[in-house]
């Protein structure tokens, strides 16, 4: 059977988000061939017990190895697929049925050889997730990269919900060892080779995203240091944009410096803004809970990538140091 789309899900110690994932295949509108690829990265805590749940019922194939990182574990499930395009999911997303039939229609229509859609909050989603989720799509917060607003710079497609074609793949060699930062990476250097990209705006998932708030900022903060890396490897994609949380960290800080000497200007700017955030999610999300959540949010994703973002490129950029020494824990081996 000729299989036109193939599922790469990498999964490490989650068994119950696999499960949670094939259970929305089960209600999946069919418009084309597919397999699900899941990729057991050298999980101590193992899937196999779910996924045999649901052999009967869905085309899976099944791959462990090593422990190796994301990046690595897609290429490897790409290597054994079979589909002509590659649609790469994190384990902690849930489809909505719609999904296929919406990435069929936009490739009938569009020559693209790498696409993306955006992430949404699912309604059984915790308030802690639902906030979150806001101020990672907001464009009042990221300019909708990951959200419903194409980019303000060139999209770049994210591996929580990222489509390759196979020549793509086969042409650039996927996932680099970096982590996060390997689906930026991977999304210019696919354009360098001449493919085009597409976002698909109905192709959405629900990115459950089981963090707290210390892991939360632990990630933001990781995307602010690997961005000074993608920019001296692709000095191309250099923008001003990636300085805004930083400059706004740096603001936030003098502003409230000088609330000790009585001068309020900055304080009130930034006041106004976080209100903004408060109605816009209140509104969005139906919740004033949410909307006092999405302040916090708002701030550790602005403090956490911001300072991660100085600290990258000072060592990178100005200390001109290798990023694998600096900064170890950005790189698989």
């Amino acid at each position: 059977m000729n299989v036109k789309y193939s599922f790469i899900v990498p999964v490490y110690n989650r068994p119950n988000e696999i499960k949670e994932l094939l259970e929305s295949f089960l209600v999946m509108q069919v418009s084309s061939t597919y397999e699900i690829v899941i990729v057991e990265d050298g999980s101590t805590i193992s899937s196999e017990e779910v996924i045999s749940e649901y052999a009967s019922k869905l085309n899976i194939l099944y791959l462990k190895k090593q422990n190796t990182g994301p990046g690595d574990s897609r290429n490897y499930g790409m290597q054994s697929a079979n589909g002509s395009f590659f649609l790469i999911l994190d384990s902690d997303v849930v489809m909505p049925p719609h999904y296929l039939v919406a990435v069929d229609a936009y490739l009938d229509q569009n020559q693209v050889d790498c696409f993306g859609g955006p992430d949404a909050a699912e309604e059984n989603f915790s308030a802690i997730q639902k906030a979150i989720n806001f101020t990672m799509t907001s464009f009042l917060t990221t300019g909708g990269i990951r959200g419903k607003e194409k980019s303000v710079k060139s999209y770049e497609p994210r591996s929580f919900n990222m489509g390759i074609s196979k020549k793509a793949f086969q042409k650039t060699k996927g996932f680099g060892k970096i982590h996060p930062g390997e689906d930026p990476d991977l999304s210019i250097r696919i354009k360098k080779a001449g493919y085009q990209i597409g976002f698909i705006k109905e192709a959405y998932v629900y990115h459950k995203r089981r963090i707290d708030w210390q892991k939360f900022y632990v990630q933001v903060n990781k995307f602010g240091k690997v961005r000074p890396i993608l920019n001296a490897w692709h000095p191309e994609t250099s923008s001003v944009v990636f300085w805004l949380p930083s400059l706004f960290s740096l603001g936030l800080v003098v502003s409230l410096a000088l609330v000790f000497f009585q001068i309020y200007v900055g304080v009130t700017v930034y006041a106004f803004y976080l209100l903004l955030i408060f109605i816009g999610s209140s509104i969005e999300n139906k919740s004033l809970l949410i909307g006092i959540l999405s302040l916090r949010a708002t701030l550790t994703q602005f403090l956490g990538y911001g300072f991660g973002f100085l600290k990258s490129t000072y060592y990178i950029r100005i200390r001109s140091k290798d990023p694998k020494k600096v900064f170890p824990e950005l790189f698989f081996n």
